[in-house]
């Protein structure tokens, strides 16, 4: 398989250049910044006045200890370590999980489809967390003007949201030049946590006694059965785990991995360490122990990186974001929309506009609804814990069908993985009349809509080949009385190229020619993340120069139909003349109809969908003005 550089080539060029240091630096930079910010707000939210918790000797070391063994089992083990070695030809995310997952099963089969609904619903998931992430980040950051000057309050959500406008605004230039600028950033952010933590950590050191798990245990034996509810605060230290595995494809897995082992851990640990031998040592403290535990002549300085940490842990949510959009929208579960390439040397880095612009605005109506990072806290969980809930049942099914060697010890561990967070799951779903609805209704929101738009799909598949005429039936009889054939050759996009195409029918009808050359494209979309090169296109002869053309593409790989047919001379395929060839393509009307396919809203709803989503000659990069474009109605 060969990797040129250039992204639209549709090859496999997903393995970024450079050295392993400058990749390390550059995950610090865009992959870390979600968990790298959850200090600001873990510790202050399990002490708050959700949980009834008071700032006393053991309940401290049981809370650290909580969130101590929830970074060591969920990300360091879950996420680091194994489920990043499930990855879809290099490419990861909830989306490749599902994908990878589904190829281990029969196709078409029950199973099959019950993990396409986990796979959705956890996509749709993840799209509640990116909402979530940056207004609690950013939020939690500014709100440390209140330790240094509390009249600065007013200005806290003024402030919050230019910086996230700023987040957005800046998405256009790109995951690269991003991670340039905003690792050595991060990198200060960890090195800064550290220091803070190791400050304090010596006025109390009876604070390393949390690396015991007993404390952990001693904290649910102390509080009874409701002190699992406490893990809705815990869970917020690890939010961020899965968009490791999201930005997998961005940098690979071994830097990530480096990155997180050897420096985001230790830095984060000691952070949380300080904050708890603050609060030991003065209990008053826990109304906002990260910046409490700043010195005063740094406060100022670490209010502002911590503005620019968060601005950097909503960079990883919505790179993710992009990521998993473009899976769906290859895998068929989301409208097309326009995709920009923003690096020349990695295929995975992208900018999705209409994506960004809709977080933007999701999120500061988020913020402007509920005005505080301890009020975001309540909402925050839910999602992140649903989605690791559900990695972790496709985690169970990759190690059993495709890891033979070592399906026994990993899906013993994806026991207690599924054990932790179905634990989180519940203490989040507690808070569901608090706050936590919100993730809950924008998730099946988002999985109605996707479900609409790929069961739409298939409606729509299903009505063109009712209505149509097979080939193998039209064409013998088209050509016992052939019209009159002109020069050049004629490209026909079909969803099924077995039944005539609409907009060839159409051609005949109105124009009463044939082309002399005359293809019947059909593009396939893989379940792996980039097509073999050697394996793109598929030509058959169906006679009388007429041609069925299979166009393969991965679900990491933007469509590029023009440039696949150029190159398909290379391989013995038939040549084709960009200045003599035109592209024909029907664009549907739908029209909803009662008592047919879906329920009738549904119907309506994905008649608006398909009316606003990009058309198929653009997103396959099929030049204007040597396209054809002929209109249909399709009842549904």
């Amino acid at each position: 398989m060969s990797t040129p550089s250039n992204p639209q080539d549709g090859s496999h060029g997903h393995a970024p250049t450079g050295s392993s240091m400058a990749l390390v630096v550059g995950a610090i930079g865009v992959v870390f910044g979600d968990i790298g910010t959850s200090p600001l707000y873990t510790l202050k939210e399990a002490f708050s006045g959700h949980y009834g918790l008071t700032s006393d000797h053991d309940t401290v070391l049981g809370v650290l200890s909580l969130s101590f063994w929830a970074l060591i089992l969920v990300v360091t083990l879950k996420y680091v370590t194994i489920i990043m070695r499930a990855d879809n030809e290099g490419e990861g995310g909830i989306m490749a999980l599902m994908a990878l997952t589904q190829r281990t099963l029969s196709k078409g089969s029950r199973s099959a489809y019950v993990v396409g609904i986990l796979g959705i619903f956890g996509a749709s998931l993840f799209f509640g967390d990116g909402v979530i992430t940056p207004a609690i980040s950013v939020l939690g950051a500014v709100e440390g003007l209140e330790i240094a000057a509390p009249g600065l309050h007013r200005f806290i959500l003024p402030i919050t949201i230019v910086v996230l406008l700023a987040v957005f605004a800046a998405q256009r230039f790109g995951t690269e030049k991003i991670g340039k600028a905003f690792g050595p950033i991060t990198s200060i952010w960890f090195i800064s946590l550290a220091a803070i933590g190791l400050y304090n950590i010596v006025d109390a050191p009876e604070v390393l006694k949390a690396f015991n798990p007993w404390w952990a245990i001693r904290f649910f034996m102390d509080h009874g059965w409701h002190g699992v509810f406490i893990l809705g605060a815990v869970v917020l230290a690890v939010t961020g785990g899965e968009a490791l595995y999201a930005d997998m494809g961005h940098f690979g897995a071994k830097p990530i991995r480096h990155a997180w082992y050897f420096f985001v851990l230790p830095c984060l640990v000691m952070n949380y360490l300080g904050q708890g031998a603050l609060v030991l040592e003065h209990p008053e403290a826990v109304k906002n122990p990260f910046f409490e535990a700043v010195p005063d002549w740094a406060l100022y300085p670490m209010i502002i990186l911590a503005t620019m940490a968060a601005v950097i842990a909503s960079q990883s949510v919505i790179t993710g974001a992009f990521s998993v959009s473009r899976q769906a929208m290859q895998l068929g579960y989301i409208p097309r929309m326009r995709i920009k390439h923003t690096s020349h040397d990695t295929i995975g880095q992208i900018y999705i506009p209409g994506i960004n612009w809709g977080l933007a605005v999701m999120v500061i109506g988020l913020v402007l609804a509920f005005q505080s990072s301890s009020n975001l806290a309540v909402a925050y969980g839910i999602s992140v814990s649903g989605t690791m809930l559900i990695d972790t049942l496709l985690l169970a099914l990759v190690a059993r069908s495709l890891w033979p060697k070592s399906r026994h010890w990993i899906v013993a561990l994806c026991v207690v993985f599924f054990i932790i967070d179905l634990g989180f799951v519940i203490a989040n779903g507690a808070k569901l009349m608090q706050g936590a609805w919100f993730p809950v209704v924008l998730g099946i929101l988002l999985f109605t809509l996707m479900r609409t738009w790929r069961r739409g799909r298939e409606l729509l598949r299903d009505e063109i080949r009712k209505d149509g005429i097979r080939l193998d039936t039209f064409l013998p009889g088209l050509m016992l009385a052939p019209p009159v054939r002109v020069p050049g050759t004629a490209v026909f996009l079909t969803a099924d190229p077995t039944v005539a195409p609409h907009a060839l029918m159409h051609n005949l009808k109105h124009n009463k020619v044939l082309h002399e050359r005359n293809v019947f494209l059909h593009v396939v979309t893989l379940p792996v993340p980039y097509a073999p090169e050697g394996h793109r296109l598929k030509i058959e002869s169906v006679g009388d120069d007429f041609h069925r053309v299979y166009v393969k593409f991965g679900f990491m790989e933007t469509p590029d139909v023009p440039l696949a047919l150029m190159r398909s001379c290379d391989h013995g395929g038939i040549y084709f003349d960009p200045m003599d060839t035109t592209f024909f393509a029907s664009r549907e009307t739908i029209v909803a109809t009662a008592n047919r396919g879906m329920p009738i809203w549904r119907d309506k709803l994905f008649a608006l969908m398909h009316r606003n989503a990009a058309p198929a000659t653009g997103f396959f990069r099929i030049p204007g003005n040597r396209l054809v474009e002929l209109g249909a109605q399709v009842e549904i």
